[in-house]
């Protein structure tokens, strides 16, 4: 029962079962491709354990019975991309992937595949299509990769951790590891926590333990002075919660729930010390420059949505820039082929409704300020002084 770490919490076996059987060629392809703010579990994972993640593919491939796979690694991940060149390595060495393993009638390829630092291609069909050489852009689904993926074939996708996690389910016993966590989010999670709290990294936790449990004792909490204004429960893509959300259970079905989701695992906390028109900001640009363009929702969308948050900033807002905001985010949401444009959408959207109250503060503040330089540019005529004369003619 244990459900995908990557982002959508899929249940593993579900994806196997999709597969269809038969003699044609089949693939599995782990997604390393790690780009969601605030997530480096992965990271952490291939550097320190490169042969679980192996491990994991090979029992994966074994239960699937497919013969080909492949590790696609974001592309500033060089350093963890050599540790697992080296690990495969010595796996093949020792027999364990290859032809005819350990003297059995399987067989195993497997390929570590570089990828070039485009966000998208953390989507699972722009990671096949860049897998295949081509530009990194998300497919039109149905099909769906179960079915139709990697060169045309039936292809499991699986994230990094969710692959790790494998030898422990066999070792543990299936009923054993479903002890942990709840009953809908079984095992336990590694959980990215940055941003604003003193001791930032990677937890392991089983799902089900209370978020101020994550971010206030295991993160430390906020530093001396400062409060929780508002945090990420799945990365950067996940809708806000606020500091009155603490002490909610950290698993799939409740952060869903509460209207967020736990997607990815990374917790980003922020404090009081930021606007919220600060991190939307942020955030919106961060979508906006990832965006393919293929989708007019999310092409659009994304940028439209910068320029109103910069219209803020300068002054030009009005209260009613927030409802536009709001009405675009809702339009975005469902519209395009893959989520990126909803990974913008949502937390923006969520932003605007938590924290409207402050962000109508932030424009009346601006425009106050915007009126108040355009006064002090203003040379005022016929006062004595040194601007004091006739204007100047051309």
């Amino acid at each position: 029962g244990i459900r995908g770490r990557g982002g959508a919490g899929f249940q593993m076996g579900k994806k196997v079962g999709f597969l269809p059987h038969g003699d044609m060629d089949k693939y599995l392809v782990c997604n390393a491709d790690e780009s969601e703010p605030g997530t480096f579990k992965d990271r952490e994972l291939m550097q320190k354990s490169p042969h679980m993640l192996i491990e994991g593919i090979l029992i994966a491939t074994w239960a699937a019975e497919i013969d080909r796979s492949f590790i696609y690694i974001r592309g500033e991940y060089d350093y963890q991309a050599d540790i697992l060149d080296r690990a495969v390595a010595e796996a093949m060495e020792a027999g364990y992937i290859g032809e005819r393993i350990l003297g059995s009638d399987l067989s195993l390829t497997l390929v570590l595949h570089r990828g070039a630092g485009a966000y998208i291609c953390g989507e699972e069909t722009g990671l096949l299509d860049s897998l295949e050489g081509k530009r990194g852009n998300p497919r039109l689904k149905p099909p769906f990769p179960a079915i139709e993926g990697l060169y045309d074939g039936p292809t499991l996708i699986n994230n990094v951790e969710t692959l790790a996690t494998v030898p422990h389910i066999i070792a543990m016993g299936g009923s054993n590891y479903a002890k942990l966590g709840t009953e809908s989010s079984t095992g336990t999670k590694v959980v990215s926590v940055s941003g604003d709290v003193r001791r930032p990294g990677n937890y392991e936790v089983a799902l089900g333990v209370p978020s101020r449990e994550l971010i206030c004792d295991l993160a430390g909490g906020p530093f001396e002075g400062r409060e929780i204004k508002l945090w990420f429960p799945g990365g950067s893509s996940a809708p806000v919660l606020t500091a009155d959300d603490l002490d909610l259970a950290y698993d799939f079905d409740t952060m869903a729930k509460a209207g967020s989701m736990l997607g990815s695992g990374a917790i980003i906390v922020i404090d009081d010390s930021h606007t919220v028109l600060e991190v939307a900001l942020k955030v919106a640009k961060f979508y906006a420059h990832e965006s393919c363009g293929k989708c007019v929702p999310c092409r659009e969308g994304t940028n439209w949505t910068v320029k109103m948050l910069q219209r803020i900033e300068s002054g030009e807002a009005t209260p009613m820039d927030l409802d536009i905001m709001a009405s675009v985010c809702e339009q975005i949401i469902g519209n395009c082929l893959c989520v990126l444009g909803d990974a913008m959408a949502m937390p923006i959207g969520s932003m605007i409704e938590k924290f409207r109250g402050e962000l109508e503060a932030e424009i009346e503040a601006a425009r106050e300020r915007a009126d108040a330089g355009t006064l002090q540019d203003v040379v005022p005529v016929g006062v004595a002084g040194e601007h004091a004369g006739p204007l100047p003619v051309h």
